[in-house]
């Protein structure tokens, strides 16, 4: 019996000892995974494939964590990685890769008021989420996949700062790829991403998905977002200020947001957006007409939900654009014409390339709806002329409209006068309820 618990003693002898967690001492020190193999008492080792974190490691305010070419990779338990410092990546060569230790655990991270911390050239697999809080982060060439929604609804959960996410690729993980609450305010700068097929939990949110701006703009730029599996029903990108918090901007611009269960939404109170030169293309998988399937899709709840649309593709959705009950819409003016191609959207064998479902008139001239035919583009517009408690969408002229035809001497009356104008220079303004041709600068337009 005594050499029975000889042994055992002599085994537990030989075992490191695992602290619960390790924290620096924030003195200004810069770590590398060697260097906390060496003092964190167990909570880094060395592993088959690199290394390995047994249990919290938090990186205090002054300190910082350095991933550099000799990082090869890193396996992490069931963890939360704090950075109140912070981390710079070093890498120029092959990526430095972060994993879950198995199939039952997965890392968290953290970054709350760090600073200069530049998360570069890396992969993540398998981990629970991240969360930058007031933090100064840029993300860049970074893969983030197969991620859980265990410590937060997406892969990058922001709070009240704006971090950059450039060149980065999300895929297959279980919530959004990006996102911001409702009641915080955060302005990412999002550009050259991929998206490819996250929120596969298909839980009610987009693969974008934020909140309220800050004072900076939100800018969406060159990014391709998009679902390859038609099972899933995921949404593309969604901003909504719900509470009515600050003033948000957008910038949403040359993407490419394809084959998601909607492209793009803007709700809620104060938003004011430029959307333009994106491709929103076969944004369909939606059974139901009813819950989804715009290209673009604006629902404000006040006048002060705007957006300017300028050189968009919008075709292959079940909706083109939906207009709900409050908003100020510029598709294009007389002077800056919108350019936006529209067409072959619809559900139930019926075209929708706009649909004004709301009482505000758009402004819609200079677009390309697929036809010169008049008749035709009135048909796949639902506005005023289908409800008269809808407002008016004005639409000519557009992309191949060539005026009409002169009209004979003998049928000129008030509802068909024509008025030459140049500017406002001759003093002359339209009737208030004059409906016919009138030209300006050169040009003919039709009220």
């Amino acid at each position: 019996m005594k050499k029975l618990v000889i042994i055992i003693a002599l085994i537990v002898g030989l075992c490191p000892t695992i602290n619960a967690q390790w924290i620096s001492p924030g003195n200004g020190t810069t770590y590398t995974f060697a260097d906390l193999v060496d003092i964190t008492d167990g909570v880094v080792t060395t592993g088959e494939n690199g290394y390995i974190v047994h249990a919290d490691l938090t990186i205090s305010t002054g300190d910082v964590l350095e991933i550099n070419n000799q990082t090869a990779r890193v396996d992490f338990a069931d963890v939360l990685v704090t950075i109140n410092g912070s981390m710079v990546c070093t890498n120029t060569g092959t990526r430095t890769k972060f994993y879950g230790l198995n199939e039952s655990n997965h890392f968290s991270m953290r970054f709350e008021n760090a600073t200069g911390c530049n998360v570069k050239k890396m992969y993540f697999s398998d981990g629970a989420g991240i969360k930058v809080i007031e933090s100064e982060v840029t993300f860049d060439d970074v893969k983030f996949v197969y991620f859980t929604r265990d410590y937060c609804n997406a892969v990058i959960d922001i709070l009240n700062c704006d971090p950059v996410i450039r060149d980065c690729y999300f895929m297959l993980n279980h919530g959004a790829a990006i996102s911001s609450p409702a009641n915080g305010q955060a302005s990412p700068q999002i550009l050259n991403c991929d998206f490819d097929t996250n929120t596969t939990d298909d839980v009610n949110a987009p693969q974008i998905n934020l909140g309220p701006g800050a004072d900076d703009t939100i800018r969406i730029v060159g990014n391709e977002v998009y679902t390859i599996m038609a099972q899933h029903y995921v949404g593309g990108i969604s901003i909504a200020d719900l509470m009515g918090v600050g003033s948000t901007k957008v910038l949403l611009k040359d993407n490419i947001v394809k084959e998601n269960r909607y492209g793009y939404n803007q709700q809620g109170q104060t938003i004011s957006s430029v959307i333009e030169g994106n491709q929103f293309i076969d944004n369909d998988h939606e059974d139901n007409p009813m819950n989804g399937g715009s290209g673009i899709s604006i629902y404000g709840t006040t006048v002060n939900n705007k957006a300017v649309l300028r050189n968009n593709l919008i075709s292959g959705n079940l909706w083109g654009i939906t207009a709900i009950y409050q908003h100020d819409i510029d598709l294009g003016t007389e002077d800056q014409w919108g350019n936006n191609t529209i067409h072959d959207n619809g559900n139930g064998g019926v075209i929708y390339d706009l649909y004004n479902n709301s009482a505000c008139d758009i402004m819609a001239v200079g677009n390309d709806w697929g036809t010169i035919d008049q008749e035709v583009i009135e048909n796949h517009i639902f506005h005023k002329t289908d409800d008269p408690s809808l407002g008016l969408v004005t639409y000519v002229p557009y992309v191949g409209y060539d005026g009409v035809a002169e009209i004979p001497a003998e049928t000129v009356s008030q509802d068909n006068l024509i008025y030459t104008l140049e500017g406002r220079c001759l003093g002359i303004e339209l009737p208030e309820n004059f409906r016919g041709v009138y030209i300006r600068n050169g040009k003919k337009f039709v009220k």
